[in-house]
């Protein structure tokens, strides 16, 4: 870090130690615990510091995020040093310390990864290995990275982490993959255990561990793949569903980019937000439903997919919108003669963000048609015919039009 990118105060350093504790850490990294007023850290962490360093030890609270928040003010005109795992800035308490406080106040000292000593020892390349943080979040985040022949390391909260990871895979047709548990990696109780996802063995391991998979499907297995288009079985509806040609099609005009967020106006099965937040893992999306039934079947669609984050609102539109984040893209996939609703709409697409109604009925096109001419944009109809049987043969059955107009604010 340069020094005109350093604010007025001493910054927090951040120490990143391994399981190998303190022989393992860099002359660097023992310099600054030793020269340190405060250590923050586990207790675990703290117990790896000899008892000859003389800092005092405050370990975190439970929950952390407060103190976190605000370590800045905690010891003021103290020199602070922040013990981590590994790398803190992998999944780590340092990103927590540069997004609340800013890098100009944090200086960090990473240790070797425990992506990276997992890679070492599997012999995978880091850069064609996928790595998924489950830590206090939702396994579910796991099942869009799970396709045939990819390589995943999860990084989990306890030491049961791997046997519900090889549950999650057996339970989505991958039960045939490889697990392989890495505990206490670069110390000296390292060990590993392997097993296929279908017959785990090991049970409960040591709760410092990666879980680490080679993807296999099982035979009959349908893999699901991130872009737009999943068959229309892959989501539990009443109906009321954008089908599969449509919404692939709805999904390339909404342009789903890494970070930004949706709006899906009349959610319906929640195909729409739950497409595009497949489409990346940082994408988000809210589901905007006025049905309560409908609103729980989204909620369970989303988790079984993959995307467990996103936000189900309950309330019709347009007055469920008010007081949503801006968003960055906005679907309505009916009710565009509802007073209002596109007017709403319109007005909360900041400068460069984009619109998609799609409509079915000859007074939503109307509605769309008159859009179109105030403010431009494009408007398709899409036809889908599909071959069924008729009779002893075979025929092509029409689907109800659908017309979609997009534009960009």
């Amino acid at each position: 870090m340069r020094a005109d990118e350093r604010d007025d105060r001493a910054p927090v350093t951040v120490v990143g130690v391994g399981a190998d504790g303190w022989n393992g850490l860099s002359p660097a990294a023992q310099g600054a615990i030793r020269l340190s007023e405060v250590l923050r850290g586990s207790a675990r962490q703290l117990a790896l510091v000899p008892d000859d360093v003389g800092g005092e030890r405050v370990p975190w609270p439970s929950p952390m995020g407060p103190a976190l928040a605000m370590l800045g003010d905690a010891h003021p005109g103290r020199r602070v040093v922040v013990l981590a795992s590994g790398d803190p800035m992998l999944s780590g308490v340092g990103s927590s310390l540069v997004r609340l406080h800013g890098p100009g106040s944090v200086d960090v000292i990473p240790h070797p990864s425990s992506v990276s000593l997992a890679c070492a020892r599997l012999g995978w390349a880091v850069e064609e290995t996928t790595v998924v943080s489950v830590v206090g979040r939702s396994l579910d985040l796991l099942t869009p990275h799970v396709t045939p022949g990819r390589r995943l390391l999860v990084l989990g909260s306890d030491g049961a982490a791997p046997a519900e990871v090889a549950e999650l895979l057996t339970r989505h047709g991958y039960g045939s993959s490889r697990v392989t548990a890495l505990a206490q990696l670069g110390g000296p109780a390292e060990r590993a255990v392997t097993g296929p996802a279908a017959d785990w063995p090991h049970g409960v391991v040591d709760p410092l561990v990666v879980t680490a998979v080679e993807a296999v499907a099982d035979p009959g297995t349908v893999p699901f793949p991130t872009v737009p288009g999943l068959p229309d079985a892959a989501f539990d509806d009443d109906g009321q569903l954008t089908k599969r040609e449509v919404r692939a099609v709805t999904l390339a005009r909404l342009v789903p980019l890494p970070g930004q967020l949706l709006w899906d106006v009349g959610a319906g099965a929640g195909s729409i937000g739950i497409e595009w937040m497949r489409a990346h893992p940082s994408c988000r999306a809210i589901a905007v439903e006025s049905q309560p039934d409908r609103a729980r079947r989204i909620e369970q669609n989303a988790a079984r997919l993959g995307v467990p984050g996103l936000r189900v609102v309950e309330g019709r539109a347009p007055g469920a919108l008010t007081g949503l984040p801006a968003p960055d893209a906005i679907f309505v996939g009916g009710g565009a003669t509802t007073p209002s609703l596109l007017e709403v709409c319109w007005a909360a697409l900041p400068v460069g963000s984009r619109l998609v109604v799609n409509a079915v009925t000859v007074e939503s096109e109307a509605v769309l048609a008159g859009w179109h001419s105030r403010v431009g944009g494009d408007l398709v109809r899409l036809g889908v015919q599909r071959a069924e049987p008729v009779g002893g043969f075979t025929g092509w059955k029409p689907s109800m039009p659908v017309t979609i107009w997009s534009v960009v604010r």
